[in-house]
């Protein structure tokens, strides 16, 4: 008779005690290199969020490093009394969601006319977008030709001329490159025309890079201002709200006042520890502007990777 021996379990080492010494002192001192940076770059936020929050008096002075002092969300509070802070945030996500909207189906259409064979002059006309890359009248020519086109004092001043982004069209053109052509001729056999291919088979197809853009086309109309300082001399009803932090930053003590002024006086005789100040009006206001762009990134940064690595290598 054989006897069977039980099969013993795979024990699966880690990758680290499979390297020698210097391997592991390279990979310690990556890791440290890398956390360091990561501090650098996430410390900003965090000490705007933690003096946003902690005591005024305490913020003001710079006594808030690393950890809040003192809680209290009366800045937040305060920040509704501020006139034409909320339209200006309407002003913001509208023009946000209609500018990512159009500058991602745009890019996406041209990227794919660029890459059919039957357009007409393409290579001409891909040059003739690309090319704008590179080339940039100035500030003074374009304010002038806005305002001849009537975009100025106009909320399609916002959108219209952030629309076409040559990187972009770029971007979803290369994507579109390494989609399989037989997808696009299995459909035109069955009688689909231009259109019905690019919104029926290559949309659901470049997902990702059309992630990727949208993440991009939104955090540029999120953070855009100097349009609005340019275009908008007479509509303050369009003043955005990247521009209202601009004026607040650059006129914090005269928004103390206000704030303070518009505060009920059992507020004011609170303590200085929630008296409005000049630093927490900035923190507050920075948090609030900042605060969605970075609830974006976790929803889409599963395509943003794959998104940016296929649209910008082709083979």
């Amino acid at each position: 008779m054989t006897t069977r021996t039980a099969a013993r379990p795979v024990k699966h080492r880690n990758p680290m005690d499979r390297q020698g010494l210097g391997d592991k002192v390279i990979s310690v001192i990556t890791y440290i290199v890398y956390a360091f940076f990561a501090f650098v770059c996430a410390y900003p936020f965090y000490y705007i969020i933690i003096n946003s929050i902690s005591a005024n008096n305490l913020s003001e002075r710079g006594k808030v490093l690393f950890w809040p002092m003192e809680m209290h969300f009366k800045n937040y509070t305060r920040l509704a009394s501020i006139p034409g802070l909320l339209d200006a945030a309407k002003i913001s996500v509208l023009r946000t969601v209609i500018g990512m909207a159009l500058t991602v189906l745009i890019a996406a259409f041209l990227g794919y006319m660029f890459t059919r064979e039957t357009m007409w002059k393409r290579k001409l006309w891909f040059r003739f977008v690309a090319v704008t890359m590179y080339f940039n009248a100035g500030i003074i020519p374009w304010v002038l030709c806005m305002r001849n086109l009537g975009l100025n004092n106009n909320f399609w001043g916002y959108i219209l001329p952030m629309v076409i982004q040559p990187f972009y069209i770029i971007l979803c053109k290369t994507y579109c490159e390494s989609v399989p052509r037989e997808l696009q001729e299995a459909a035109e056999i069955d009688g689909a025309g231009t259109l019905k291919v690019f919104f029926r088979i290559m949309l659901p197809v470049i997902k990702p890079i059309l992630a990727t853009i949208a993440i991009f086309a939104a955090v540029n109309q999120w953070n855009a201002f100097q349009d609005n300082l340019l275009l908008m001399p007479n509509r303050r009803d369009l003043d955005t709200l990247q521009y209202k932090l601009w004026q607040y930053i650059t006129q914090a003590n005269s928004l103390k006042a206000l704030v303070s002024n518009t505060t009920n006086s059992n507020a004011i005789m609170a303590g200085m520890a929630t008296a409005a100040t000049a630093t927490a009006i900035r923190m507050s206001v920075t948090v609030v502007v900042v605060l969605p762009v970075m609830m974006i990134y976790p929803f889409f940064q599963r395509y943003f990777t794959k998104g940016i690595m296929i649209g910008a290598v082709k083979g």
